[in-house]
């Protein structure tokens, strides 16, 4: 049985990042309040560029127990950290070194390995011991952060790639169709085990995929990778701007918008 989405619907991508940043906070006390720490997967792009802006700034900054918070990735690029299409280094340069987060308290995904394979098998064994969940459990992230592509993709998991059917791995290689191909990448199974899914959408580009992945009505739609992020036992949320929400249906809009 597939999880109902829960969707907010923001007038722009300065709203729709404030509302992601209270969210998070909301989120990661709840998660502190629990056990004591806060394990959060980020994800690179534009959006979550704004958000990481967002969260450094004093007013924000100051609300949040970042010494309880453990930052991961949902993917990476095979490129070195200080690749400017390295999801780390913009996270690195963005959010980490202006709030001054503990290495100690950021997992990155070694994208300059040479063997893509062998970098997922240490990220895979550094989420482990981070957790303390042997094989063969799948481990449960308190918040992860996903972007949509305009091709449905999320994460670095893609249309019609051997990716999409890994079913024991927590981390497998993804392969893009077009930029840098080698991709690190969490797999449906962890994604899915999740406490709560964020996924932050924005722009007009986006809009016609979101409706594809949200009302999903076809069986090419429900295929989609973005589509198949389903959590168990956990929330999913949609944070969209006016633009990337302009095809959803309008009682959607009326009765899960806000």
């Amino acid at each position: 049985m597939s999880v109902t989405p829960e969707i907010h619907v923001s007038r722009d991508v300065q709203e729709c990042v404030r509302k992601a940043a209270a969210f998070i906070l909301a989120v990661s006390e709840q998660a502190i309040q629990s056990t004591g720490r806060c394990l959060v997967a980020l994800s690179g792009g534009s959006t979550p560029r704004s958000l990481y802006r967002t969260l450094r700034e004093p007013d924000w900054s100051v609300r949040f127990n970042w010494s309880r918070i453990f930052f991961l990735f949902g993917d990476e690029r095979c490129t070195p950290p200080e690749h400017p299409e390295s999801n780390f280094g913009m996270a690195q340069t963005e959010l980490f070194q202006p709030l001054n987060v503990r290495t100690d308290h950021i997992s990155r995904m070694k994208g300059e390995y040479e063997d893509p394979m062998a970098a997922a098998q240490e990220y895979e064994e550094t989420i482990r011991r981070l957790i303390q969940c042997p094989v063969p459990d799948l481990p449960r992230l308190d918040l992860i952060l996903l972007g949509l592509g305009e091709d449905g993709h999320t994460a670095s998991l893609f249309p019609g790639t051997p990716a999409l059917q890994e079913q024991s791995k927590i981390v497998t290689v993804g392969h893009a169709p077009t930029g840098i191909r080698s991709r690190l990448t969490l797999t449906l199974g962890v994604l899915n085990r999740a406490a709560v899914i964020l996924f932050l959408v924005t722009g007009p580009g986006k809009a016609e995929m979101v409706r594809r992945v949200v009302e999903s009505e076809s069986a090419a739609d429900r295929s989609l990778p973005a589509a198949r992020i389903s959590p168990e036992s956990g929330r999913l949320v949609w944070m969209l701007d006016q633009a990337a929400a302009q095809q959803l249906t309008q009682e959607r809009s009326q009765r899960e918008g806000t």
